[in-house]
């Protein structure tokens, strides 16, 4: 299961972050993409060296092809058949269609382990990579009944090697799943950003952490989005159908002035939703932190000085939101630490004189 060697098949976020995290350890990378300009840059940033175009001399521990969904079976088949590797894995976020397709196309089921890495931005290309944008994130591996055992578990330490904990699920509960978790949302919240473009100047000037932090994703390419949901139509529809019924049935409460039953409902069912979201190492539910609001100004090494200061003072900080005050050259850090740290951080932050406001 040791891997040593790896041939990254696209050279844009997903496969860029993944060979600068398998470099970190040693791994020797061979990067291929279709785009020039993307693959050297790849490579400047250190992720790799250039693959060449024939068949592999000695055949890489693990081939990742990083392509849009509808490109992956294609491409499984070519790396396949020029037998660049032992096994072979993707990062596509549907599982289920990629399959069958890769069925389709003669794939070797035995060596490929279809893999979809839960890390992303709403950034691409390799300038965006990370070495790691996995770290401590869920790493999907969905084998089939043909996938040799030992090829999954190369796929599951190249996952560990770059941080992320492999799950082991089939590929239409992925797909299930991931409707549910990413994509749904992902078209949720560019349906709250697009009201946007209705709203004239003062109302965006209004605009608070709440709404970004909402419509934050929905920055992501369209064009990629659009093939990703093309992919997982049925499980994606699903959840926007139950979502659009909630915020029907909100509307129509609302008109008539007899908000507080359903509106409540909905927002109540949204917090024990939200609870349900694993916190820090993975617990069902985050703890009730305390949150500290400090002051910091828009300068260089600001967030360093004060993440210095919070050292010094010996407390945990178990979670940070920044909030930027718009048109001001100041910001704030909300710093959540446990509610017995509260009344200490505040005190030693207070005597180097950050502005706190517990």
């Amino acid at each position: 299961m040791k891997i040593e060697s790896a041939v990254v098949v696209g050279a844009g976020l997903i496969g860029t972050s993944i060979a600068l995290a398998l470099r970190e350890h040693g791994v020797e990378v061979a990067l291929a993409d279709s785009d020039p300009a993307a693959l050297r840059l790849a490579c400047e940033l250190g992720a790799g060296t250039p693959l060449g175009d024939g068949p592999g001399t000695h055949p890489a521990d693990v081939a990742v092809v990083a392509a849009p969904p509808g490109a992956v079976p294609a491409v499984l088949r070519e790396v396949q058949d020029r037998g660049l590797a032992q096994v072979y894995t993707d990062v596509a976020s549907v599982k289920h269609g990629v399959l069958v397709e890769a069925v389709r196309a003669g794939c070797d089921l035995a060596t490929f382990v279809p893999g979809h890495p839960m890390g992303g931005s709403e950034r691409n290309g390799p300038g965006a990579a990370r070495a790691d944008l996995f770290l401590g994130r869920s790493w999907a591996l969905c084998p089939t009944d043909k996938t040799d055992p030992g090829a999954a578990a190369t796929v599951a330490e190249l996952a560990r090697l770059c941080g992320a904990a492999p799950l082991t699920l089939d590929a239409r509960a992925h797909d299930r799943a991931v409707a549910l978790v990413s994509h749904a949302p992902h078209v949720a919240a560019s349906a709250v950003a697009a009201r946007l473009l209705e709203g004239d100047g003062n109302a965006l000037a209004l605009a608070g952490q709440g709404v970004r932090d909402v419509t934050r994703i929905a920055g992501g390419d369209p064009s990629m989005w659009a093939e990703i949901l093309r992919h997982n139509t049925g499980p994606v529809a699903d959840v926007l159908e139950a979502v659009a019924a909630d915020l029907a049935t909100a509307a129509q409460a609302l008109r008539a002035e007899e908000g507080g039953t359903p509106v409540r409902g909905l927002l109540d069912r949204g917090r024990r939703g939200h609870e349900r979201i694993p916190g820090k190492h993975g617990a069902q539910r985050t703890p009730d932190y305390a949150v500290l609001p400090v002051v910091i100004p828009d300068e260089p090494n600001a967030l360093g000085r004060l993440f210095a200061a919070v050292g010094d003072a010996g407390v945990n900080v178990e979670d940070i939101r920044i909030d930027h005050s718009p048109g001001l050259p100041v910001g704030v850090a909300q710093l959540s630490v446990l509610p017995d740290s509260l009344p200490d951080l505040a005190r030693a932050l207070a005597d180097r004189g950050w502005s706190v406001h517990p």
